[in-house]
């Protein structure tokens, strides 16, 4: 039996993947009756980011209705949906897609404004979150949590580039957009301020610990054995207090984002813009 603890987050995650997909949904009606107010190359764009927001509002609604603990292969339910396997695959399609739309969102602004910066950065971003997405699976497959590191530092560093390239964008563009890139600017460097202070460190501090103590890590092949046909069903507050605010956090805030890139305004350029950084 669930803890009452892990019982009413595990229904809050439940509850919030209904509210993500009935809000895409919604969105996805909404774009359609602004079509005829969007230039057709805008209107591509943002049906592009429909459907890799659905693969992100769907990949974080399958894990939030089957939460798994990576290194530990910790589950809430006893499936072999919830095998690390699965949980993993699902979420590197929905991250790369998340990305991919910031990436989208990042090079329109900047080829309407003329920036050089944010242009480069735009290609950057995806490769290093696939990057980071191979380090991931190297820490999954070996229970070593170094490769955490290295991949939430990529994640912190892409998210760095993008708060600079919008903030280089900022001047250039018209008065009335100012305040929501200001917003995303922000989240930007919270986001970094996150990873760098909170979650980089905690990876590390994991990674000492299993080192100090001798801890034997397994190879890739067989640690893809054991993600594959060994998962660990868990329902102790212990097991998962750890994971339970990023969690959390990620699968609302970072879904509505993700939502809310759909419908992001055309950005026009000020008049006096020039060409540059």
């Amino acid at each position: 039996m669930m803890t009452l603890d892990v019982s009413t987050w595990w229904s809050l995650l439940c509850a919030v993947a209904l509210f993500n997909i009935a809000a895409w949904l919604m969105s996805s009606v909404a774009l359609y009756r602004r079509q005829a107010l969007l230039p057709p190359r805008a209107y591509s764009m943002r049906r592009l980011q429909l459907v890799l927001s659905a693969a992100y509002v769907l990949g974080c609604a399958f894990r939030s209705a089957l939460p798994v603990f990576d290194v530990p292969r910790l589950c809430l339910i006893d499936s072999w949906l919830s095998s690390v396997v699965v949980g993993r695959s699902v979420a590197t399609i929905a991250e790369l897609c998340f990305v991919a739309q910031w990436a989208l969102m990042l090079h329109e602004v900047s080829g309407s404004t003329g920036s050089r910066v944010g242009g480069f950065a735009a290609l950057l971003i995806v490769p290093l979150i696939a990057v980071a997405e191979t380090f991931s699976w190297y820490s999954v497959l070996t229970t070593s949590n170094i490769g955490h590191v290295v991949e939430e530092s990529l994640w912190g560093l892409s998210a760095a580039l993008l708060a600079v390239s919008l903030m280089l964008i900022w001047p250039r563009l018209s008065a009335k957009q100012r305040p929501l890139l200001s917003a995303w600017c922000l989240i930007g460097l919270a986001y970094v301020a996150f990873m760098f202070m909170v979650d980089v460190p905690m990876y590390w501090s994991r990674w000492l610990a299993d080192e100090a103590s001798g801890r034997n890590y397994l190879s890739v092949y067989q640690g893809f054995a054991d993600v594959s046909g060994r998962w660990t069903v868990s329902h102790r507050l212990q097991d998962w207090q750890s994971e339970m605010v990023w969690m959390t956090a990620y699968f609302s805030v970072a879904v509505w984002l993700s939502i809310a890139l759909v419908h992001a305004p055309v950005a026009q350029a000020r008049l006096e813009t020039s060409s540059g950084v």
